[in-house]
């Protein structure tokens, strides 16, 4: 019963939890990582085993992942990373004929979450509020600038001014134009919510964002406010979604409104700080999709105010030549 964590990255905690979590069931079990770049990747270093993968865009990819998942006895794939959850949320089924489970989302969802704009309808159809886009020849300074399809913060801008903007910003179709949300007013928070196989919310912790680096929560605090129940009226069920969801929100200091921001299905990279409060994602995933179990209702035992801080550490690969 091994599990892979793709594209692992930095996510040297996230396979810590599941290695953790997996060996208390399946003391043999094994956690596996894939990597582009798998010797520059810390999270390789930790797990139990690594492979190198092709790029996403080369043709063979999926094949050579399902070659690979067969060698190294993988019965469950954890995605973390947004360029790869489309493609194998629309290949899903030819991993299950190979007995291997993909802990992903239904295509449709993903596609919704992958586009800002459809993901504002989506939260405005459950009764969630949205920054306001404005038309790019009508709006109100200041504005938020992002893409309709960005990550990690790349390609965000804050208009204070007009003379800030530049031909760049009006010409890319992509870039939204934003009511502005001002952090003096509002708290963000990030949510990890967790869906069952039957597509209903089983847990949601806040975690407030204090200090943000390269797009990921670097000081964060969990927080039982306004947002759990929130939530879990507003989001009690969506169709097709499955695991983590990692979604972002914006709250009034005086906690009388809530904006929806975006959500990304899967593994978020501050989710440590949920699992740590006590919220056993990695332990779930491995009942549901290894075990066969199901799920109990709603989970809500999980540390409140709990504060997370992170720093850098190293990871040494001896006799590396590059």
């Amino acid at each position: 019963m091994n599990i892979l964590i793709t594209s692992a990255g930095r996510r040297v905690s996230l396979v810590r939890a599941f290695q953790k979590e997996l060996k208390k069931v399946y003391p043999e079990g094994k956690v596996i990582t894939s990597d582009a770049s798998p010797v520059l990747a810390a999270a390789c270093h930790v797990s139990d085993a690594y492979f190198e993968v092709p790029r996403l865009r080369k043709k063979n990819y999926l094949e050579f992942l399902i070659q690979k998942c067969r060698e190294w006895s993988i019965k469950l794939i954890i995605p973390t990373i947004d360029t790869e959850l489309k493609l194998l949320a629309k290949n899903k089924e030819q991993f299950e004929e190979h007995g291997i489970q993909v802990l992903i989302s239904s295509p449709d969802f993903v596609e919704k979450c992958r586009d800002k704009r459809v993901i504002h309808q989506f939260f405005t159809s459950k009764g969630i509020s949205v920054a306001r886009e404005y038309p790019k020849d009508q709006f109100t300074l200041p504005i938020f600038i992002k893409p309709s399809d960005g990550s990690r913060s790349v390609d965000t801008f804050i208009i204070k001014k007009k003379e800030e903007l530049r031909d760049f910003h009006y010409s890319n179709d992509k870039l939204m134009f934003l009511e502005y949300l001002d952090l003096a007013e509002h708290d963000e928070y990030t949510c990890d919510m967790y869906y069952g196989k039957d597509h209903t919310l089983k847990c949601v912790v806040p975690r407030k964002r204090l200090e943000v680096r390269d797009g990921e929560v670097n000081k964060g605090l969990t927080v039982h406010n306004a947002l759990v129940p929130y939530l879990k009226e507003h989001l009690s069920y969506i169709e097709g979604a499955v695991g983590c969801l990692t979604a972002q929100f914006f709250m009034e200091k005086n906690g009388a409104s809530i904006y929806g921001i975006e959500i990304n299905p899967r593994f978020g990279g501050g989710f440590p700080l949920s699992y740590l409060a006590g919220a056993n994602y990695p332990a779930w995933i491995i009942q549901e999709y290894l075990e066969g179990k199901e799920l109990a209702a709603n989970f809500d035992c999980w540390e409140k105010d709990l504060l997370m801080i992170r720093y850098d550490d190293e990871i040494l690969v001896h006799g590396y030549s590059g």
